[in-house]
């Protein structure tokens, strides 16, 4: 049924071949008002999409003002029909209204219904108005089907795009015929065969029924309708004013806050959650750019010829002349009026990518997603975290800048406090706008080092963060809170409760202090204990450029290190290389936290109690043995002497040359420096190595490169003086001979190519 009047245009939502034709329609049908399927409430915003400062794509967002989390999003490309159709009515002085459901009867709707409006968005909120036909979820395939009309006509015909079938069907069709009539009529074909429709989809029909008719008795002229091919044959058939009403009784009146935001091109992609989107943004901008152009095809391939010599391909011009040749043949061998994006795909994979197909996945997502970010005019009204950020920008009097900057800050000053405080939250929600240049160092000082460069995505993941809250500072809170919940390891809740303290993030610290201390209460996993320790101590150690109150830290760092000292024996037996490194590796950085925090004498008697227990033990690994014999040396538990002759022990012919190797990796590795100083050590280590066969020798020169390795050319050049003046003492059978003996050209010669940094082995 049609209506005197009323122009009905049912298109694909972010279709370019929609949005072709729908400029076309309305510069032929001149409406006096355009009205477009979206919430009711976001009219007055409309206009804004006009404005010369507005660069899509970008996204109109709503949330209920007593709850910000419950956030909607409703996404304009340069593509979308929508976005066109607004731009035309600004442009032709023509009244611009939206039709459907307000935002917070939508919210109201779908948490009623159960459902996922097909427009649900990755962070969990609902995506309004943005499908041809939103339906809960499931119904199987018939879900699938009904969320793509246009899609399923076109699987139906043997495309694999929408776009293609539009494109080649109705607007390279020599004689297309009415466009949008074809469309309603087959989608009255379509919704005949689903059966009764939900209610919340009734209700969202009846509130544009409404809506049309309201507009029909305030205008005089053509009107002109812009939604969803899906609903159509709903706004065309016969319904009482009466019985819609009655169907939107009692409907939510929640008030509600909308704005316009920032949004990204692989954010309009299906494979990225969001149910009205299209399958290939970047190709849908390709369609809407070249629109009209007969090289269209031409453009797309060399758009794929660009991206390939980016990633260093060698493309030749020929190549892509015969691509574009193939395209064609391949278009009339499927009689079709021009190459579309499936064939201008497979000519690219025979004549670009020598038919493998695997090699097209290289370029794929570069060229179907895009990497746009959109951009919104300066007095647009601001999302509320948007909103706080620039309000904290301001007070911190740091200016957003797309060139990298660096930033010095002195945690002592509070405006350098809460300039620090303001980028480490923003860093806990994903937008790293700053970032530490000299991580491990900075937090050992009064200062931090920063380089600062925004980018306009982090405004989008602003807008995703609105889930935790309206502000910095809450949504923070309520992000690292989630992660606390989620964290299953001791080590990763230090890391968090570290992250939440150095925000100045009370409930989060809070909730993570708990949750540590639960954990640490019924855990026994002596790598997660010593892996907890650092960032502890670093709390510790630097709470007061933040004024953080460390005693509760300080006591559950106690018993961390405790437990860990308890621990250590026994994990440190019969490892594995992988294992023992992962051990050794924490093992060094624990004992540098403990000393860092100066721990009470009685903690450290437990850690050191711990270290000689394993270095005691005939189970531990050599490496972590090794290790934990350096950590006693380096705090004088072990006299220079001892630690000699523990050496000459472990590294003494009789023991198993695999388990020497570890041990002296253990205990030398980033201590190389005590060679040059301690001819104890030196003495045993020489004589081990001299005790090494020629194949046994040249086998660890890998292990003797990566110990040396933190030696700078100096201490290398003292460390060879300190070895050759040693010649005198060495063995018998190491004395350089008048010919220059072979034993020392093998060993000596060798340590000190290694030593002086050349690559070869002599």
């Amino acid at each position: 049924m049609t209506q005197p009047g009323i122009s009905y245009f049912g298109i694909r939502h972010h279709g370019p071949g929609s949005a072709a034709s729908l400029v076309k329609a309305l510069q032929e049908v001149q409406p006096v008002a355009v009205l477009i399927e979206g919430p009711t409430d976001a009219s007055p915003l409309l206009p804004l999409l006009a404005s010369p400062d507005m660069k899509p794509p970008v996204a109109l967002l709503c949330y209920p003002e007593d709850d910000p989390a419950a956030t909607s999003f409703w996404p304009f490309a340069e593509f979308s029909p929508e976005y066109q159709a607004a731009l035309w009515a600004v442009a032709n002085k023509a009244a611009l209204r939206f039709i459907d459901l307000p935002s917070a009867a939508r919210l109201a709707g779908t948490a009623a219904e159960g459902s996922t409006d097909a427009d649900a968005t990755e962070a969990g909120a609902t995506e309004a108005g943005a499908t041809e036909a939103e339906t809960s979820e499931g119904q199987g395939e018939d879900a699938t089907r009904i969320r793509d009309p246009i899609g399923t006509l076109a699987r139906a015909a043997g495309y694999e795009d929408g776009e293609s079938w539009w494109s080649d069907i109705i607007e390279q069709n020599p004689e297309p015929g009415p466009i949008f009539a074809a469309i309603a009529d087959a989608m009255t074909t379509l919704r005949d065969g689903e059966g009764a429709i939900v209610k919340f989809e009734a209700m969202r029909e009846a509130h544009m029924r409404l809506e049309i008719a309201a507009a029909r008795k305030e205008f005089d002229g053509p009107l002109a309708v812009v939604c969803g091919a899906w609903h159509v044959p709903a706004l065309q058939a016969a319904h009482t004013q009466k019985s819609d009403q009655a169907l939107l009784k009692g409907i939510g009146g929640r008030k509600t806050t909308m704005t316009f935001a920032p949004w990204t091109a692989p954010r309009l992609a299906l494979g990225y959650g969001y149910g009205a989107g299209v399958v290939a943004p970047g190709w849908c901008k390709h369609l809407w750019q070249t629109r009209g152009q007969h090289d269209a095809s031409v453009l797309w391939l060399a758009r794929i010829a660009a991206v390939l010599r980016a990633k260093g391909h060698m493309i030749s011009t020929a190549s892509l002349i015969e691509a574009e040749r193939l395209a064609r043949a391949l278009a009339a061998i499927r009689e079709r009026p021009k190459p579309g994006f499936e064939e201008l795909r497979d000519a690219s994979i025979a004549a670009l990518f020598n038919g493998e197909a695997l090699l097209w996945k290289m370029v794929e997502a570069e060229l179907l997603l895009g990497a746009d970010v959109g951009e919104i005019p300066p007095d647009t009204p601001l999302a509320p975290l948007i909103d706080d950020l620039q309000r904290n920008q301001k007070a911190a009097r740091l200016k957003p800048e797309a060139l990298e900057r660096e930033l010095s800050i002195d945690l002592r000053s509070e405006s350098g406090l809460f300039r620090s405080t303001l980028l480490h939250r923003l860093n806990v929600l994903g937008v790293s706008w700053g970032r530490l240049t000299d991580v491990g160092r900075s937090r050992g000082t009064f200062r931090e080092r920063w380089l600062l460069a925004w980018q306009p995505e982090y405004a989008v993941r602003l807008v995703e963060n609105l889930i935790y809250g309206p502000t910095i500072e809450k949504a923070a809170n309520g992000s690292l809170v989630q992660m606390i919940g989620a964290a299953t390891t001791l080590d990763a809740l230090a890391t968090l409760v570290q992250s939440a303290i150095t925000a100045a993030l009370n409930e989060a610290s809070a909730a993570g202090l708990a949750a540590l201390e639960e954990k640490a209460a019924h855990s026994s996993e002596c790598l997660e204990l010593l892996a907890s320790v650092p960032p502890l101590a670093d709390i510790i150690r630097y709470g007061e450029a933040r004024k953080t109150e460390t005693v509760r830290l300080a006591g559950l760092l106690e018993r961390l290190t405790i437990e860990g000292a308890i621990a250590l024996p026994y994990a440190a037996r019969d490892l594995d290389a992988q294992a023992a490194a992962a051990l050794m590796g924490a093992l060094r950085k624990a004992d540098e936290a403990i000393k860092l925090v100066e721990s009470d004498e009685h903690v450290l008697e437990a850690w050191r109690g711990g270290l000689a227990a394993v270095l005691d033990s005939s189970r531990s690994t050599a490496l972590v043995a090794g290790c934990a014999a350096h950590l006693l040396y380096e705090a004088g538990h072990l006299s220079a002497e001892a630690t000699a002759d523990l050496l000459a022990r472990r590294l003494s012919p009789g023991t198993p040359v695999a388990d020497a190797a570890a041990f002296f990796e253990g205990f030398f590795s980033g201590a190389g420096q005590r060679l040059i100083y301690d001819e104890g050590l030196r003495g045993a280590v020489d004589a081990w190595l001299a005790s090494l066969d020629e194949e046994a020798f040249v086998a660890h020169l890998p292990l003797l490169r990566r110990v040396f390795s933190n030696l700078d050319s100096m201490e290398r050049r003292r460390l060879i003086e300190a070895v050759l003046g040693r010649r005198a003492s060495l063995p018998a059978g190491l004395t350089p001979a008048p010919d220059g003996g072979a034993a020392w050209r093998r060993h000596f010669g060798v340590l000190g190519k290694l030593l002086a940094g050349e690559s070869s082995h002599g």
